[in-house]
């Protein structure tokens, strides 16, 4: 059974700083795009960052120049290094993966279960 687990959020200050960490475990064959969304309350669910297999990230407009994803492909683990946070960023973070279970499969998109990143004085 495949699981997407997200660690690394907490309550933060304005201009504080977090890691967000999320960890592809199970049987799988491949991991493809890796993605960062985002939901506030009462708001729909966004997207904020997209990582390629070869690292390359691209970011919602409103968090570039103050977040920045990355991607360890031998653990099968995809980052974001939150920094300059501000009280809008508060939201649940979830992390999306392409991922194919075997060579003969085809590719599904998987979610984590969210963490709380809340950016308040």
């Amino acid at each position: 059974q495949v699981q997407l687990v997200e660690s690394g959020g907490g309550l933060v200050q304005p201009g504080g700083s977090l890691r967000l960490s999320c960890v592809v475990s199970g049987s799988i064959f491949r991991v493809y795009a890796m993605d960062w969304y985002r939901q506030a309350p009462g708001k729909r669910r966004e997207l904020v960052a997209s990582i390629t297999t070869e690292g390359m990230a691209n970011y919602v407009l409103s968090v570039k120049g103050r977040f920045t994803g990355a991607r360890d492909n031998a653990k099968n683990t995809v980052y974001l290094q939150m920094n300059s946070l501000k009280p809008e960023d508060t939201a649940v973070y979830y992390c999306n993966a392409e991922i194919q279970l075997s060579s003969g499969s085809g590719v599904n998109n998987y979610w984590g279960q969210g963490t709380q990143v809340t950016v308040s004085s």
